[in-house]
């Protein structure tokens, strides 16, 4: 069976929102938290290849604004200071969610309880 992945950082409000989000549904989540653990390269490279590395961080944040960086520059920031991200990052299975999205973690959440066709 899948599990849902949370990626976030404990005092980010959407990160606690997509916990709040599974917990309600009794959906089991496993939450990475990115200030303890930075995202494995090819776990942050399958969000960039369904996203685009500009979707997944916010190029608006004071730290970034002022600056012309490389992708290697930019993953090396997102590393050393995960908020820079849209939080939460979400995977369950093949379905990926940046953000509060909950669309797409309605679909999610239907993997583990599908209703009726």
């Amino acid at each position: 069976m899948n599990v849902v992945q949370i990626f976030g950082i404990k005092n980010s409000a959407s990160t606690r929102a997509a916990e709040r989000f599974f917990k309600e549904r009794r959906i089991a989540t496993q939450f990475v938290d990115l200030k303890q653990k930075p995202m494995a390269p090819g776990e942050i490279n399958r969000f960039i290849a369904r996203f685009g590395l500009a979707q997944l961080v916010d190029l608006e944040a004071e730290s970034l604004k002022y600056f012309k960086l490389t992708e290697a520059e930019l993953l090396a920031r997102v590393e050393k200071d995960p908020k820079l991200l849209r939080l939460p990052l979400v995977r369950c299975g093949k379905l990926l969610s940046t953000g509060q999205d909950e669309e797409t973690w309605r679909a999610m959440a239907g993997a583990f309880n599908p209703g009726p066709s």
